[in-house]
């Protein structure tokens, strides 16, 4: 496997520079680091995921940030000492290459199955602060990605429409779109909002107003969501069996490389590090087994199909994914592959299975991760 460095291409003279924010785990980092992006500076609040972080990152031989793994809130930067140690990160960085800032905020706060509070949110309120860090800090671009109800909401609409306007009167250039990750070849029906900026000063006169025509959003995309997402091309229900058999209908073209089954032996789940890490049933074993392969009708218990995608992989407030053939949750393994990371990332042995399904659920998938760091570079590019 190729490490960043190498991973660059040939006419590159230096690889940006990235700087992620509430990293996590690092999903959407490895898209990048796998482009050929070199990731300086990583933080991230949650200690469990920052170690995740580090464990996944050793065991696929990518180096440390040549910065700092930083343990603590982005708030932190705001201010005082650690300010002028970013601000010195981000003026060193600069005289290496374009620097960007990537990050997707945690998001309950405006997910329609979350805590939907806002901006008023703990959560909501962080959204604003990466905003106030890209405008601190000026990097010459940044990502920021969150949930589609920052759009469908008219209130954190609102919101969202008042920090793209901060970010232009800061002297930036933007473009978004909303995804679903099922475009790029992720199993699994995802929408999320992509924001990139620019700074205006990068960016050539002549090309200025034609930002959205120059960043090219599509390029990397595989799949028309408006056809694959129609419910009449794939299985329905299936009676359940458990450790049954089931032949693949037939699929046009590519469709079946967004089945749940595709991924479980693309990735090898069974005998993955993270195969044994899933929740044990207990007293819900037997209702558990009266739910159809393919019926996601409930509230909480919902058990996939195996030749068809996954509903969104968030598993909080009681929802519960359960596997399609087996008398059981999902494993850890299962629901990597589900947000279509490559089979060599693995968790730690001894991280709980509660921050296990957490970390992966507030994961940006890896084929999103990559086709946007991609499409970034692309771009870049051309300035």
């Amino acid at each position: 496997m190729l490490k960043p460095s190498q991973a660059n291409d040939s006419d590159d003279n230096c690889a940006p520079i990235i700087f992620s924010f509430f990293a996590g785990s690092g999903f959407l980092d490895l898209g990048f680091e796998r482009t050929g992006f070199d990731v300086r500076f990583v933080n991230e609040f949650h200690k469990p995921f920052y170690e995740a972080y580090k464990y996944s990152r050793q065991i696929m031989n990518y180096p440390e940030p040549q910065y700092e793994h930083h343990l603590g809130s982005i708030d932190e930067f705001l201010s005082g000492k650690p300010q002028k140690r970013l601000k010195q990160y981000v003026t060193n960085a600069k005289k290496d290459g374009l620097v960007g800032f990537i990050g997707g905020p945690p998001c309950p706060d405006f997910s329609v199955a979350g805590k939907n509070k806002g901006r008023e949110g703990d959560h909501g309120k962080l959204t604003e602060s990466y905003v106030d860090t890209i405008i601190t800090f000026k990097p010459d671009f940044f990502l920021l990605e969150n949930v589609k109800g920052l759009l469908s909401n008219k209130k954190h609409s609102l919101f969202y429409n008042e920090m793209k306007e901060k970010l232009e009167s800061a002297g930036y250039l933007l473009t978004d779109r909303l995804t679903n990750c099922i475009e790029v070849g992720t199993p699994q029906d995802r929408d999320r909002i992509l924001l990139f900026g620019i700074k205006r000063s990068k960016v050539k006169r002549s090309q200025r107003l034609k930002l959205e025509q120059n960043f090219q959003w599509k390029t990397y995309l595989r799949f028309d969501k408006d056809v694959v997402l129609q419910k009449s091309l794939w299985p329905t229900t299936t009676p359940y069996a458990a450790n049954s058999s089931l032949l693949a209908p037939d699929f046009s073209g590519d469709m079946k490389e967004l089945t749940i089954e595709y991924w479980f032996r693309k990735n090898d789940v069974y005998n993955h590090p993270n195969a044994k890490h899933h929740f044990k049933p207990k007293a819900g074993l037997s209702k558990m087994q009266t739910i159809a392969e393919g019926d996601v009708s409930g509230k909480s218990f919902k058990r996939l199909h195996r030749w068809r995608h996954s509903a969104t992989a968030a598993y909080g407030n009681n929802e519960v994914h359960l596997h399609p053939y087996q008398d059981r949750r999902l494993s850890a393994a299962e629901a990597l592959a589900i947000q279509s990371l490559p089979k060599e990332f693995a968790l730690p042995q001894d991280m709980g299975l509660s921050n296990m399904f957490k970390t992966i659920g507030n994961g940006v998938p890896f084929l999103l991760s990559e086709a946007i760091a991609k499409t970034i570079k692309d771009f870049l590019k051309t300035l």
